[in-house]
């Protein structure tokens, strides 16, 4: 039977190699084409895997020819840890974005879906870099849309600023719609908007009114409490990512921080799925 991570590569490879437009390249074109985008994605799914930094895990997939060779490349073809943190760069936020819209795939998700919102640290930098990029804060704000059943993390939003959850969380909502059936939220998604939204689309929400008057007392009343607590899900995942993962962004800049924060929550879809 095959061992877990290499179940793992060969998703990543998969995947990897739908989420780039067209047909997937050759591993390796000798010249100006060099590795295909579909490997550089693979690698660093194997590196968020592993945990491993660029040049370690390079070594220590030398070490693995089995491995390699689901990359269609031998153990001598291997790139550079340098080419890899740099190709990475190269790669738009579609191509990871789509990687893990594609690792949702791999479950059949419930009937109850949660949102709700973190902080991930920033990779210290120097004071100058934070004036230079404009750095408010020292967290990235995160906020997940997950599925209740699986655990599976549907879509991810990051932000340097501080947005309200409200604005947040409809962008995030209504390009998932087809993926929703109740979605439950606190009160900091608050939002009649919102509310009339969802509904007019099918979708049943379960989010707490702020409770300025008595009728959003009453509203609050007539929720199913079974259904609004499956939101502590989403807290339970967060603290997963950051115990699986850590607490601290590696990449520098802040788009890739972003790129960073959606291949973690498409590395996390993937291990979930080849565990069994």
């Amino acid at each position: 039977m095959p061992s877990q991570l290499a179940r793992f590569t060969d998703r990543c490879v998969d995947l990897s190699q739908n989420a780039v437009i067209g047909k997937p390249a050759p591993a390796i074109k000798k010249g100006d084409g060099g590795y295909a985008d579909w490997v550089i994605v693979s690698i660093h799914c194997l590196r968020e895997y592993l945990n491993q930094p660029y040049r370690r895990l390079l070594d220590i997939l030398y070490e693995m020819p089995g491995i390699a060779a689901k990359l269609g490349l031998s153990v001598d073809q291997l790139p550079d840890f340098t080419t890899v943190c740099t190709r990475k760069q190269d790669l738009t936020m579609r191509i990871w974005r789509v990687l893990l819209r594609l690792s949702v795939s791999l479950h059949d998700l419930g009937d109850v879906q949660a949102i709700d919102a973190t902080g991930f640290k920033r990779h210290q930098a120097s004071r100058h870099y934070v004036l230079r990029v404009g750095y408010n804060f020292d967290d990235i704000k995160t906020t997940a849309l997950v599925d209740c059943d699986t655990s599976v993390i549907l879509d991810i939003h990051c932000s340097m600023k501080q947005p309200h959850d409200t604005q947040v969380g409809r962008q995030v909502l209504t390009r998932n719609l087809a993926q929703l059936n109740t979605i439950t939220a606190d009160k900091s998604y608050d939002w009649d908007a919102l509310r009339h939204e969802l509904r007019d689309a099918g979708i049943r929400p379960v989010i707490k009114h702020r409770e300025f008057y008595a009728l959003d007392k009453a509203h609050n009343a007539r929720h199913n409490e079974n259904v609004y607590h499956r939101r502590s899900i989403v807290e339970a995942i967060f603290f997963a990512l950051k115990h699986r993962f850590g607490e601290t962004l590696r990449a520098r800049t802040w788009f890739g921080q972003f790129r960073e924060l959606v291949l973690k929550a498409a590395v996390r879809n993937i291990e979930q799925a080849v565990k069994f």
